[in-house]
């Protein structure tokens, strides 16, 4: 009797298509150049700029501007007399993200590494943490990439909001560098397994495999409760919360466009989820 081939879950036609128009647009080399043209120039760059980078015609680039601006990877506005470029920045997020989905990386992954510094210390957060805790806060929010507060929650709000045994603070040499919680995200009993979860690291310590030490004691802590979803919301711009959140075993859900504004100006979010393999 033959053996039965494994089911292999297929991409949805919608997405399916979706990625194929978005890789079909940049099939052709000059609008690979024009996009990265587009994206070294972070305050924009007029076609008349682009036109005489690419060599060719003023109709040809701005048919190509037109093209990219289609499939959603740059954005144009007048700026008096010529037509202002910009990068789509939900594009340096949604097209990595497409090419994850192609090649089937977006599933769960286990966590956690195992290359943890040596010189990081996590443990439950303390009384006596909450000015540390606070002031990694606010230097996290001072990058405009770690979400949409303007001013840091205080400790009431925060000592409401978090979940008691699910908040953990990192030390270096006995001081606080940074920090991760997480809250429930409802109060219907059918989601009390559901939390989000957030971790700041200090300015100075950034790099240095806090945010990873803290995510491992996060997700495992979690495992060992009965939390069986984690969830968080990064910007679309910051590709290295992104990558630090797949280290932990998150998944890529999607990205939320215009979910909410900072400082007046939309932003897009990816929301990544990690499912409890203990469930």
């Amino acid at each position: 009797m033959p053996t039965a081939l494994p089911r292999i879950p297929l991409l949805p036609s919608g997405q399916a298509t979706a990625y194929a128009d978005q890789f079909a647009c940049l099939a052709e080399p000059v609008r690979v150049k024009l996009l990265h043209a587009v994206a070294t120039s972070p305050q924009g760059i007029t076609v008349g700029a682009l036109t005489g980078i690419l060599g060719t015609s003023q109709s040809t680039t701005s048919h190509h501007v037109r093209k990219l601006a289609e499939a959603g990877f740059v954005r144009t506005r007048k700026d008096g007399t010529a037509s202002l470029v910009t990068i789509n920045e939900a594009c340096c997020s949604g097209l990595p993200h497409a090419a994850d989905a192609v090649m089937g990386l977006l599933g769960p992954q286990p966590c956690c590494p195992d290359n943890l510094p040596t010189d990081v210390t996590v443990r439950a957060l303390r009384p006596d943490d909450w000015p540390a805790v606070r002031r990694i806060y606010r230097e996290g929010l001072a990058t405009g990439l770690a979400g949409f507060e303007t001013t840091v929650p205080t400790r009431v709000t925060l000592d409401a909001t978090w979940l008691s045994d699910h908040r953990w603070v990192a030390e270096i040499d006995g001081t606080v560098v940074g920090w991760t919680a997480a809250s429930p995200v409802s109060a219907r009993d059918c989601y009390s397994g559901v939390a989000e979860t957030l971790v700041h690291v200090a300015e100075g310590y950034r790099g240095r495999g806090v945010g990873r030490s803290l995510l491992h004691r996060q997700v495992t802590a979690a495992d060992a409760a009965d939390l069986w979803t984690l969830q968080t919301s990064v910007f679309t711009e910051n590709r290295a919360a992104v990558a630090l959140h797949h280290a932990a075993g998150y998944r890529t859900v999607g990205v939320r466009e215009r979910i909410a504004r900072l400082d007046g100006v939309w932003h897009d979010t990816i929301l990544l989820e990690r499912r409890s393999p203990v469930r």
